[in-house]
């Protein structure tokens, strides 16, 4: 072998080993990949399959709160479609009805959404990004002028 093709040999078995390193990794992160839906795109798109993780997030609608011991029920909207969530646990202190929030689970045969995480927004400013452009795209959201 000339020296030429010892170099495009060793730099081909680099290749080889990174691309396999690579692939390591993202067969690993497969199944803890979360992605982030809106109500309508679940109701109408049927992006998210029964039993498959992922978060949704909007406005929680104005009474739909229920409370039954430490199962809470309520309802999310981006205005256009609701989907109701099932949570079992302690609510953040800031949760409260027309506010945004973040819930992360599975959706069931009965097409509630099971909660395992609810977060919600930590002050008055913040909502989250994906929540925040979903609003916008709908024509709810309004933004706040002040630092303009």
């Amino acid at each position: 072998m000339t020296r030429k093709q010892k170099r495009l040999a060793g730099l081909g078995f680099i290749a080889a080993v990174l691309s396999g390193a690579v692939g390591l990794v993202l067969v690993g992160l497969r199944d803890e990949i979360v992605f982030f839906y809106t109500p309508t795109e679940i109701v109408e798109e049927s992006k998210a399959a029964q039993g498959q993780r992922f978060r949704i997030g909007g406005l929680v609608k104005e009474d739909s709160l229920q409370k039954q011991g430490t199962t809470v029920s309520f309802i999310i909207t981006d205005t256009n479609s609701d989907l109701t969530v099932n949570y079992t646990g302690i609510l953040p202190d800031l949760f409260k009805e027309g506010q945004g929030v973040v819930a992360e689970g599975t959706m069931n045969s009965a097409l509630v959404f099971v909660a395992d995480t609810v977060l919600a927004k930590h002050d008055e400013n913040y909502m989250p990004k994906e929540v925040t452009d979903s609003l916008k795209e709908q024509g709810y959201w309004q933004e706040d002028n002040k630092g303009s």
